[in-house]
């Protein structure tokens, strides 16, 4: 259990970090704006994905957040990682930075596993609710 612990914390918090605190405090600067405009995104897209983005990580990180949004917040991170991935390769073709989003979808998948594994270790443990 305390291995399981170690990971999806390492894991989530890297997450947390990288896809909650970052683009809060980034998201204005005009790498950002540039980032998604080159994209072909309008720029309401960009605040509306540093809003949905935190309030992923918050939903991740928060013991309180029912399993049932925490499913839903793992699935919208999958569904941002993939889209980036396509995103980047339709405009700048296959290279480093477009793997990137996929390095982050299996961190992603490794936080998502352990936190069903810790899930399943607890007491009164019902898969159908979790």
């Amino acid at each position: 259990m305390k291995k399981n612990k170690i990971l999806f914390w390492l894991t989530t918090g890297f997450i947390f970090l990288f896809e909650g605190v970052m683009p809060a405090l980034t998201s204005n600067t005009q790498i950002a704006i540039e980032g998604i405009r080159h994209l072909g995104y309008p720029d309401y897209f960009r605040v509306m994905l540093t809003v949905f983005k935190v309030l992923g990580v918050l939903a991740l990180v928060l013991p309180v957040v029912p399993g049932r949004i925490k499913e839903w917040a793992y699935a919208g991170f999958a569904f941002n990682f993939i889209s980036a991935f396509i995103s980047l390769w339709a405009v700048d073709g296959f290279g480093g930075q477009t793997v990137f989003p996929l390095v982050l979808l299996g961190i992603l998948a490794v936080s998502y596993v352990q936190y069903h594994k810790l899930q399943s270790q607890k007491p009164g443990f019902n898969p159908q609710f979790a």
